[in-house]
């Protein structure tokens, strides 16, 4: 029991923390960060693979492969969101 608050308390201090850190980012350095997180997104993915592959518990295949689902969206929308950031600083040609 003590294992499940310890865990808990962790996870709210890491929700609270990251917004934190979040909300206090500069618009312009908002598009390195999203490429860096992106990359972490992809470690993710690697952990995850491992978790869902391993020969354990039938819940640890399921949470690892819901992990696998989430941080995949997390890394196609974060390179969406930069690409689409990234478009806005490309100069505009003028029609000619």
């Amino acid at each position: 029991m003590s294992v499940l608050i310890f865990s808990l308390f962790i996870f709210v201090l890491a929700c609270f923390i990251g917004f934190e850190l979040i909300s206090k980012v500069p618009p312009t350095l908002h598009t390195p960060l999203m490429s860096g997180a992106n990359a972490i997104s992809g470690i993710t993915i690697v952990g995850a693979l491992i978790v869902a592959g391993s020969l354990g518990e039938e819940i640890g295949k399921w949470i690892g492969f819901a992990a696998i689902i989430l941080a995949t969206i997390n890394v196609v929308g974060g390179f969406m969101v930069t690409d689409r950031m990234l478009e806005m600083f490309k100069k505009k040609e003028d029609d000619k």
